[in-house]
């Protein structure tokens, strides 16, 4: 769907400089956005590989895994419908953990597998589980105590200070995740 309302704005773009005899915007725009994307993977890939990296360090040294552990047992009454020790729990986990070190790449497989483990202990196929609603919100508003994304941008755009967001982004993204997950409370037992 996404992909479709870009490609209308792309047409819609291509279409009014064409009516207005402006040619040499879209030549502008097009080599002008390559080059900031180019520039943009050139300074963030150091600083993704790096924190990619410790994660892969922490995985291989077995710390996600304490951590993810130790996320269950919180998550356990988060997820009152999951079984225990199910293999979704230590999924969800994973990928609130990577989430919180501000890597959403290394984040979206273990989601995928989450959201797969609990489809299996879906009755209606068809329709979210309450586990599902729950997860995407935590998903979505996920705490990040790393914003590794934003701290690449800051750096790029030359802040002085790119890791001065490291607080407030703590701040934020755990009020909203609280207030997340009370307003998905709220509407569970409104509509269960």
């Amino acid at each position: 769907m996404v992909n479709k309302i870009w490609g209308y704005f792309i047409i819609i773009g291509v279409l009014y400089c064409l009516l207005n005899n402006n040619i040499e915007v879209i030549n502008e725009s097009i080599l002008d956005s390559t080059k900031t994307s180019f520039d943009m993977i050139i300074k963030i890939f150091p600083v993704m590989a790096l924190w990619l990296g410790i994660a892969k360090i922490a995985e291989a040294s077995g710390l996600l895994k304490k951590l993810s552990s130790k996320l269950s047992i919180i998550l356990k009454h988060i997820f009152p419908e999951i079984p225990t020790n199910h293999e979704s729990l230590s999924y969800i986990s994973s990928n609130i953990i990577a989430n919180m070190f501000g890597l959403g790449n290394a984040a979206t497989p273990f989601g995928l597998k989450a959201m797969q483990s609990l489809q299996q202990l879906n009755k209606k196929k068809d329709t979210a589980t309450r586990s599902m609603i729950t997860f995407l919100v935590l998903n979505t508003s996920g705490v990040t105590i790393i914003p590794t994304t934003i701290i690449s941008l800051r750096m790029m755009y030359g802040s002085i200070n790119p890791t001065g967001i490291v607080l407030p982004c703590i701040i934020i993204t755990f009020l909203s995740t609280l207030s997340g997950l009370i307003i998905d409370r709220i509407f569970a037992r409104f509509y269960v």
